[in-house]
Formats: structure tokens, C-alpha cells, sequence
């Protein structure tokens, strides 16, 4: 049971976070329909494999595309489903429903490649099971099938149960742009965690993706091995932020905000905890204070709002037990840290800075808080300081280290058990080259979730051995006509709107879970 979702008499009650109201009561599938499912992806997969790489890349192009059409309907769809702001939605929409460049890339990244009198091809695992988050109903879909699909592989889709109707919308969306001509290449399932399991288990699916939690993702470690499935987790955070002496404090302390309470805070890679130098703390946490006391909670369909409800009733009760729990052991509250009176609606929690935060506070130093709360330790200023209490911790999937003085920046941040390290940035900022893989270190991750290692994670290499130079007819003439951007980063209206507020094919059964 995600969030406390409920399932009764077979259908996922949908509620809206910010009312307590009922969306609609969605259909769990059955065993049957999974199989259903798995084996009509694999009757249109082999259609799907036999176009050419370029062919499949333009028509996965369009079929992205037209989620730009469904925006008006999506995105407030997404607001009453798991509560971010409108604008968010909006922005999220936007930034995924272009990415023509994107699709590019990830062509590339599977074309043949020629080493000498070798020549390495690439041909897809067969049925892939690939988990996404409720949180991002759009991108983590989106950021998914675009290297499953132009891998040639076919689709399974089971939205996480928090958000079935968005999720089933940009299903349904990519469905439509692909399957006039390719029927039965995506399939959307509906379920709980008890779907997914299954799906996972399914001995016609080879490959398991997944993004969630660091639990959820290790039960579904342990189902592949079974029979030895490759495996790509994405799972928690607790991401630390450093805070130099000769930090530019302005940029610092706006990051730190940003990135600590878009979303609600629900972010697996948001800035969670804050190690800054005694020596510029009182004028750090004082930029905090003010910069996050203009942000306000509301339902996110209200103008003014720019932090929505959490998720879930469970998922605030974890977020003040955290926070109460951090002021217990020493910490000072500086602003928010009440929870709403009982007789308010939704599942609001203030825009939250916690202060003075002893490394011994447990819950908010070391577990995922996943809601709108900053919490700020001070260290001495040395930098070995600094890089054991940011490695304190099971997870490592981003950080960011903030100095004018790059080389210390860098080093420090070489050290850091993270996959993504931002210097003076955070790395969900729109810096990070797309060819980047975005990896979990330790607890957070196994295996690259995107960049070019992820993206050809969905398909197997194979290495053709001649005794002489290849012929040129070994050189599958599938990736003429496409080419690659020289540089890209997340689209800007997707970061914008956040700051703000190979030749052969396979199929791959998409599971959206928890997160």
C-alpha cells in the first residue's frame, strides 16, 4: 500500500490530497490481465523491432510530442491527483513533451560502434519490468520509454497507484501516437503493489528498472535474481549540501530552498541536509529564513500556492515526526514545523527551517524526510569535517558543495559518496550534460538510471570478432541520418518552471511504482 492508498472491492480509491475528495475509483488488473498484457507486447514487438533505428527514433519523436496536446487536461489532472502546484505540473509537461534532442541522443547511443576489427551491435533483453515514482507522473514515464522504445522493445505500463489517471494518461497519449501502426506496442496496466510484483515476477519479463524506495527496490533486487534478471534501481535519498566559508551566500541559501521544498520536498535528490561553516551560519540561515517564508502552502490549483499538499496524510505524519523529532534533540525551528489544525483540509504542511540540527538527530540527518523542510548543521570549516558528515549516511545520490574557490569545491566534492555532485549548483538545476548517467551510490542506486549508460542498459552488446578490417556491410546502415546535439541539458522550461515554483527489438513491460 503506497501513501496509504486504498484498494477496495478491486478498485484504487483516487483522493485528492489537497480536499480528502474522490478523484474516481480505477480498476485494479488481474493476473490475467498482466499476462494479457506481456503477451500482446510481444505479438507487436517484432513488427516494431524490424523498422530501422532512424524510423523508430521519428516515430517515437511524434508520439512525445503529442503530450503537449493533452496539456490543458494533464496537468490539472496531476495537481488534484498528487498535489504539486499547477504550475509545476505545467512546467512538467512542458519540458517532456519535447525532446526530439533527447531521442537523438539516445539513438546514438545505440548504434553500432566499429573498435578496430570489431564491430558491437545491440540487441534488447526481451520483456523489461521498469519501475517509476508518482511523483514525476510525467518525466519518469517519458525518461523511460524514450531508450526502451527506441531500442525496439514494446511496453508494459503499470502506473503507480497514487497517480492513475495522469500516469494512465501519458500511457494512453504515447499509446495513441504509436499504436495506428504498431497495435499492442504499449500496454497500461492498473494495481498496486501486488500488480507490480507479479509483473516483476513474470517469467516473460527479463529486465527489471526501477525508481522508488531503497526497501522496494531490494525486494525486487532479490525477485530478479531468481533468474538472473538485470536490475537498474533508482532508489532514495538524503542529499547533503556544503557550505563553504567563501560560499557566495546569496546563491547558496536560494538553492538550498529551491531545491529543499519544489515538489513539497518530494523529490528522491532533494537537498535534505545542509552542513554550513560556523563561520558564515547566523548569515546563512538568516538568507534561508527569508527566502523560504515567501513560499506558501495551498492546494495547487490556487494561484499563489507554490507548495502543495504531501502526497499523503502517512507521508506528513513522517514529515513532522522528524521534524518534532529534531527539536527534541536540539534543534531550533526558525519557521514553520506546526501542523495544520485537524479541521483544515488536505494534507498541507508549512514551508519548514530547522536550525542548529545536532548530527545525532537521527530521523532528520540519516532517513528520507520527503516533505518541505531544510535542515541546517553547522561544522567547523575544514574540509575532512565537511566530507565525513555529508558521507554520514547509507544513501549517496546527489549533493552539492558551494565555495569560490573551485579547486576546493572540487576536491571536496571528488570525495563526496554521491552520483551527481552540483559545485555551486545543485545538480537537478538543468547543468548536467543529458549523456551524464544519473546514478545512486551506496543505498541509492545500482546501475545508471539515464545518460548513455542507462540508456543502453535496455539493450545487450555483442561484439562481432573479424580476423581483418570489417567490411562495410557489417556496419548496419540503421542510425544514418540521425546526429546528436553537442550539448544537452534538461529542458529549460521544465528547470525554469521548477525554480520557479538496435536492429533487433524486444519488450519491455514499464512499472510505475512507488516514489
Amino acid at each position: 500500500m503506497v501513501q496509504g492508498v486504498k484498494i477496495q472491492n478491486g478498485f484504487i480509491i483516487d483522493i485528492n490530497p489537497a480536499t480528502g475528495e474522490v478523484i474516481e475509483r480505477v480498476k485494479v488488473s488481474t493476473h490475467a490481465d498482466v499476462d494479457a498484457a506481456v503477451a500482446a507486447a510481444r505479438r507487436a514487438q517484432p513488427g516494431w523491432a524490424a523498422l530501422t533505428l532512424a524510423e523508430r527514433t521519428a516515430a517515437v519523436k511524434a508520439a512525445v510530442r503529442g503530450l503537449g496536446a493533452i496539456k490543458s487536461t494533464l496537468a490539472p489532472l496531476i495537481t488534484k491527483e498528487m498535489g504539486k502546484t499547477l504550475r509545476e505540473a505545467e512546467a512538467e509537461v512542458d519540458g517532456n513533451s519535447n525532446m526530439d534532442d533527447y531521442c537523438d541522443l539516445v539513438a546514438a547511443a545505440n548504434a553500432p560502434e566499429a573498435h578496430g576489427g570489431s564491430v558491437i551491435v545491440r540487441h534488447p533483453h526481451g520483456v523489461v519490468s521498469i519501475c517509476s515514482p508518482w511523483n514525476y507522473p510525467v518525466e519518469e514515464i517519458v525518461l523511460l520509454s524514450i531508450p526502451a522504445l527506441i531500442a525496439g522493445n514494446a511496453i508494459v505500463v503499470k502506473p503507480s497507484e497514487v497517480v492513475p489517471l495522469s500516469s494512465g494518461a501519458v500511457t494512453k497519449c504515447l499509446m495513441e501516437g504509436l499504436g495506428s501502426a504498431h497495435p499492442g506496442l504499449l500496454q497500461l496496466l492498473q494495481g498496486d503493489g501486488e500488480v507490480g510484483s507479479y509483473l516483476v515476477s513474470h517469467p516473460d519479463v527479463d529486465m527489471c528498472a526501477f525508481t522508488g524506495s531503497t526497501a522496494t527496490g531490494a525486494k525486487i533486487l532479490e525477485a530478479a535474481s531468481r533468474t538472473l534478471k538485470p536490475v537498474v534501481l533508482e532508489c532514495g535519498g538524503k542529499d547533503p549540501m556544503v557550505v563553504l566559508d567563501d560560499a557566495d551566500l546569496d546563491q547558496a541559501a536560494a538553492d538550498a530552498v529551491q531545491f529543499s521544498l519544489q515538489n513539497c520536498g518530494q523529490v528522491c535528490c532533494a537537498v535534505e541536509r545542509v552542513y554550513v561553516a560556523s563561520a558564515v551560519a547566523e548569515a546563512f540561515e538568516a538568507k534561508v529564513k527569508l527566502a523560504a517564508s515567501a513560499w506558501v502552502a495551498g492546494d495547487g490549483m490556487r494561484e499563489g500556492s507554490t507548495i502543495g499538499p504531501c502526497a499523503s496524510e502517512m507521508q506528513r505524519q513522517t514529515v513532522h515526526r522528524h521534524v518534532q523529532a529534531a527539536i527534541k534533540a536540539g534543534a531550533r525551528c526558525v519557521l514553520g514545523g506546526v501542523m495544520p489544525p485537524s479541521s483544515d483540509m488536505g494534507t498541507f504542511y508549512p514551508p519548514t527551517v530547522l536550525t542548529s540540527v545536532p548530527h545525532s538527530a537521527r530521523a532528520i540527518t540519516q532517513e528520507e524526510t520527503f516533505g518541505p523542510v531544510l535542515a541546517i548543521s553547522t561544522f567547523s570549516g575544514g574540509e575532512a569535517e565537511a566530507i565525513a558528515l555529508a558521507n554520514d549516511s547509507t544513501y549517496g545520490l546527489t549533493a552539492s558543495v558551494y565555495s569560490n574557490d573551485l579547486a576546493r569545491a572540487g576536491r571536496i566534492a571528488e570525495k563526496l559518496s554521491a552520483g551527481q555532485v552540483g559545485i555551486n549548483n545543485n545538480p537537478l538545476s538543468g547543468a548536467r550534460d543529458m549523456r551524464c548517467p544519473f546514478v545512486g551510490h551506496k543505498r541509492s542506486g545500482y546501475g545508471s538510471h539515464s545518460g548513455v549508460d542507462g540508456w543502453r542498459q535496455f539493450s545487450r552488446p555483442k561484439s562481432l570478432v573479424y580476423s581483418a578490417a570489417p567490411p562495410a556491410a557489417a556496419l548496419p546502415g540503421q542510425a544514418a541520418g540521425l546526429s546528436a546535439p553537442a550539448v544537452l541539458t534538461r529542458p529549460a522550461g521544465l528547470v525554469a518552471a521548477i525554480v520557479l515554483g538496435a536492429a533487433v527489438g524486444a519488450t519491455v513491460a514499464l512499472v510505475i511504482a512507488r516514489r
